[in-house]
C-alpha cells in the first residue's frame, strides 16, 4: 500500500507528544526500506529541517502541507460536529485532495487527533483523560472538542494503536470500538536516551546552579502533572523526617506555573525549588543521571515517556500509580498514589535510605528500557499495515 504518515502541529514545548512523534518519524526513516509498503509524509513548515532525514530512504516521499485556513477550519468543524452535512457538502477536504493526488490508499496519524479524509486510516491515542478526569482546567476548557474528534476518530478508524491494555479497555468502554481493531503498542523509549555520551554533567549542574542530588521533574505546567503534590510531599520530608531535598522542575507553563511558584512560597521550600523552564534536549541526560529520582507523579496515565528516559539514564525512577503504570513500568519503578503527599514522601525516603533499592531499580530500569524501542514500534505498524492490506486490494483509489 501507499500510505500517507501525517505528522501533527505540534512543537518541542508540548512534551511528551513531540518527543513520541520525533521518535516513531526517526525510526520509520531508518526501517521504511524494509517494508513492502511505500510511505508519503505529510508534514507542516516547522518540520522543515526534520524532513532532510527522510530523503535518504527511496521508500519515502514528503509533502508539505498548509495550514488551514479560518474558512476550512470552519468547514471542518462543522462536517466533524455534524456528520450529515457531508451529504450536501461534496468539496474534499485539503487533506484529501493531496492524498488523492499523491496517490494515497491508507492514512497514519502519528498523533491523537485526525483530519477528515476518505480512506481507511489508523489512528492513535495517548490518553481519554477528558472523560475519566474532566475537571482538571486544560481538560474542561476543551471538552466538547476532544469528545467531538474522539468519537468521530476512533468509532471510524480502520485500526486503533494504544499503548497499554489499559488503555485498550478505556477505548472499548467509552467509545465501543470492537478490540479486534485495536493494537497494543508500548511507547518507545526515545533514542536521545538510549544513545546519550556518558559524562558527568557538571557543567550542566553549573549552567543552572543546582547541586546534584535533587528530585527530578520534567513536566509542563499543567494541573493535572500533579506538581502541588509534589511540593507537599517534600515539606513532608523537610518537617517530618529533616530531610531537605532539592527539587528541579522542567517545563513550558502552560498556565498553571504562577501557582505553583506561589504555592513553593507558602511551603518554605523557594530554597530548594528550581524552576528551569524549557531546557534543549542535549541538557537533558545529565539531568537526569544527576538526580536522586524522576518523581513523576502526575494524574494522567496510561503511559508516560519520561520513566523511560529516566531508565535509560540510570536514574530511580518514582512514578504514580494510575492505570496503565504497573503495566509499563513493571517493577523497576517505586509507584505512589498520586492524591497521598504522604505516600509519595515515603516512597522518596525509601530511595534515599536505601543504596541497594536505588541499585535494584537502576538495574531493572536498564532491562525494562531496552525492551521496546523505536525500531520495535515500527516493525509494530508494518505488521498492522501488513494485516490490513488484503482488505485494502478490494477497491481502487
Amino acid at each position: 500500500m501507499n500510505v500517507g504518515v501525517f505528522l501533527g502541529d505540534i512543537t518541542p514545548d508540548v512534551g511528551g507528544g513531540y518527543t513520541l512523534q520525533a521518535e516513531i518519524f526517526h525510526s520509520l526513516v531508518e526501517l521504511a526500506g524494509e517494508s513492502k509498503h511505500s510511505f508519503v509524509i505529510f508534514y507542516n513548515s516547522r518540520r522543515t529541517r526534520e524532513m532532510k532525514a527522510s530523503m535518504k530512504s527511496n521508500s519515502i516521499k514528503v509533502l508539505l502541507y498548509p495550514s488551514p485556513n479560518l474558512a476550512e477550519r470552519a468547514v471542518s468543524r462543522a462536517l466533524l460536529e455534524f456528520p450529515a452535512l457531508r451529504k450536501f457538502w461534496r468539496r474534499p477536504s485539503w487533506l484529501e485532495r493531496m492524498t488523492h493526488k499523491a496517490g494515497v490508499e491508507f492514512m497514519w496519524f502519528v498523533d491523537s487527533t485526525t483530519a477528515h479524509v476518505d480512506l481507511p486510516y489508523l489512528c492513535m491515542v495517548l490518553d481519554l483523560q477528558h472523560r475519566l478526569q474532566p475537571w482538571f482546567p486544560e481538560v474542561s476548557g476543551s471538552w466538547d472538542e476532544r469528545e467531538v474528534c474522539f468519537k468521530r476518530s476512533l468509532q471510524c478508524a480502520s485500526v486503533i494503536i494504544t499503548g497499554t491494555k489499559a488503555g485498550q479497555e478505556e477505548i472499548e468502554r467509552f467509545y465501543q470500538v470492537p478490540p479486534e481493531r485495536i493494537k497494543i503498542l508500548p511507547h518507545p523509549t526515545p533514542v536521545f536516551a538510549l544513545k546519550a555520551h556518558l559524562g558527568d554533567g557538571k557543567d550542566v549542574l553549573a549552567k543552572y546552579g543546582i547541586p546534584k542530588g535533587y528530585l527530578f521533574y520534567p513536566a509542563q505546567f499543567w494541573s493535572h502533572k500533579n506538581h502541588a503534590n509534589l511540593l507537599l510531599s517534600v515539606q513532608r520530608l523537610r518537617d517530618e523526617y529533616k530531610l531537605i531535598l532539592p527539587v528541579v522542575f522542567v517545563g513550558s507553563d502552560k498556565g498553571n506555573e504562577k501557582y505553583v511558584r506561589q504555592l513553593t512560597d507558602k511551603l518554605g521550600l523557594s530554597m530548594q525549588v528550581h524552576f528551569l523552564g524549557f531546557i534543549p534536549p542535549e541538557d537533558l541526560a545529565s539531568l537526569y543521571r544527576n538526580a536522586l529520582a524522576l518523581t513523576y507523579v502526575t494524574f494522567f496515565g496510561p503511559e508516560n515517556l519520561p520513566p523511560l528516559e529516566a531508565f535509560a539514564l540510570g536514574c530511580p525512577v518514582v512514578a504514580s500509580k494510575v492505570a496503565g503504570a504497573q503495566e509499563q513500568l513493571g517493577d523497576a519503578a517505586l509507584l505512589a498514589d498520586p492524591r497521598s503527599p504522604e505516600q509519595i514522601a515515603l516512597a522518596i525516603k525509601s530511595l534515599y535510605d536505601n543504596l541497594e533499592l536505588r541499585r535494584t531499580l537502576v538495574q531493572r530500569g536498564f532491562e525494562r528500557a531496552s525492551k521496546w524501542t523505536g525500531v520495535d514500534f515500527i516493525k509494530g505498524v508494518f505488521s498492522i499495515l501488513d494485516e490490513f492490506e488484503p482488505f485494502r486490494r478490494c477497491w481502487g483509489g
